[in-house]
């Protein structure tokens, strides 16, 4: 999952015109935790996948790489 997930949530908030510090504002979450799933150093937990899914409108399948 790691490896999807980090690139998804990157390429989506570029595609959203959003910095770190602004989407960890708007996910309520810190832009250290940010940060670290796009490095690939933490995975998020399933609140956490929910969460970003529904902000983008994706599905968690396609954060984690399981659908193109």
């Amino acid at each position: 999952m790691n490896n999807y997930f980090k690139t998804n949530l990157k390429m989506l908030r570029l595609e959203n015109g959003l910095g770190q510090i602004e989407l960890a504002e708007k996910l309520k979450v810190s832009k250290g935790l940010i940060s670290l799933w796009e490095n690939g150093l933490r995975e998020p937990t399933m609140s956490s996948l929910i969460t970003v899914a529904k902000f983008f409108n994706v599905s968690i399948d396609y954060l984690v790489g399981l659908v193109n």
